[in-house]
């Protein structure tokens, strides 16, 4: 049965209402936060110096405006039915107030991290106990409080991510549905085999799952914390098709071309340069011939170039140690050398949208 017009009318509405409002409340965060950091890096003793970019940064009207067209394609997928009309994925309106006050009981402390170098806690905590994780793994990205491996870390790290991309982060990862439909569409989803690596609170692995529900799907971390806060997060006709599973990208757990469709977002610009071509040549070998990788990550220099000079100036404002060397990096070749092909590309406000096929 066709839509109605008012029902087109009404699903438009809430979609930019609840956007509008997402980009009003993180966006207000965000300068609450400059404004805190500002005052924070005053007090420092001896504060770093401003760092300037090799190339001009974007208007945050300019920014404004590359989310707006974000949304616009968002909507456009929710009509074409790839995937439903995205829900509020920080609960109710309490629990979005609570995180609301944690974030700011804790930007002070990222801050001081910030201005006095302070990204190396995780790894003298853990220096003398055997915790298994390598050690890249080990530091403070972000300079966020207890880097990947506490609850409070996995409860904020949405929210913080949120308010560094003025709330399009969701609909950012959501643009790997597209590439992500086309395989499911070919096939019949209970016997695709899918796993989603570095799955963290389950961005993309939790949607996929409402998008496509009859998929079953395992997502793979370092983080014990971040694996609990996604299996909460799910809804329950998700839970009784996820799994969960700890390993690196570098050493997966999973059988030689067992996987039809493995996928992974803002992974590799976390990695060291040998561990991405290690993961790559992990995702190879997992991956069935035809299978599909979905990639999503950081734009690299030149995707757009408006935003260059913002990509110059990450690294050292939110400790990126690898981040640098990722942009540098030649993903398409890295790919294509362990037999993975480019099927299609697309750029999402800061994220580049790839999907690759195993020969």
């Amino acid at each position: 049965m066709a839509e109605t017009a008012l029902g087109t009318l009404s699903r438009r509405t809430r979609f930019v209402a609840r956007q509008g409002a997402r980009v009003a409340w993180f966006a207000a965060h965000g300068e609450a936060l400059r404004r805190l950091q500002k005052r924070i890096r005053q007090e420092q003793p001896s504060p770093p110096p401003n760092i300037t970019p090799s190339k001009p940064v974007p208007s945050q009207r300019e920014l404004i405006g590359h989310i707006i067209e974000l949304f616009r394609r968002d909507l456009a997928n929710v009509e074409a039915g790839i995937y439903p009309l995205p829900r509020g994925e920080f609960g109710s309106p309490a629990e979005f107030l609570a995180l609301s006050r944690k974030f700011f009981q804790d930007a002070p402390k990222v801050a001081r991290r910030r201005y006095a170098g302070g990204h190396q806690e995780i790894f003298e905590e853990t220096r003398e106990s055997p915790s298994g994780l390598p050690r890249y793994y080990r530091q403070n990205f972000h300079f966020q409080s207890g880097g990947w491996l506490t609850e409070e870390s996995a409860r904020l790290y949405d929210f913080q991510v949120e308010v560094l991309f003025t709330g399009a982060t969701a609909a950012m990862r959501r643009q790997a549905l597209v590439p992500f439909s086309e395989m499911v569409r070919a096939k019949d989803q209970r016997r695709l085999a899918y796993a989603d690596i570095a799955c963290g609170t389950g961005g993309l692995l939790l949607p996929a799952l409402e998008a496509f529900p009859r998929l079953k799907g395992t997502g793979v971390d370092l983080s014990a914390a971040y694996m609990s806060e996604a299996r909460d997060r799910a809804t329950a006709s998700v839970k009784r098709r996820a799994s969960f599973a700890a390993a690196p990208a570098e050493q997966l757990p999973f059988a030689d071309e067992s996987l039809d469709v493995l996928s992974t977002v803002y992974l590799f610009h976390e990695l060291p340069p040998k561990v991405r071509r290690q993961a790559a040549k992990e995702f190879a070998r997992v991956l069935k011939p035809g299978g599909r990788l979905i990639f999503v990550d950081s734009l690299k220099t030149g995707e757009t170039p408006a935003f260059d000079g913002l990509l110059e100036l990450f690294p050292q404002l939110f400790h990126e140690p690898y981040f640098t060397s990722y942009l540098e990096e030649d993903l398409d070749g890295m790919f294509e050398g362990e037999g993975l092909r480019l099927q299609s590309f697309e750029t999402a406000f800061f994220s580049r949208v790839a999907a690759y096929e195993k020969a």
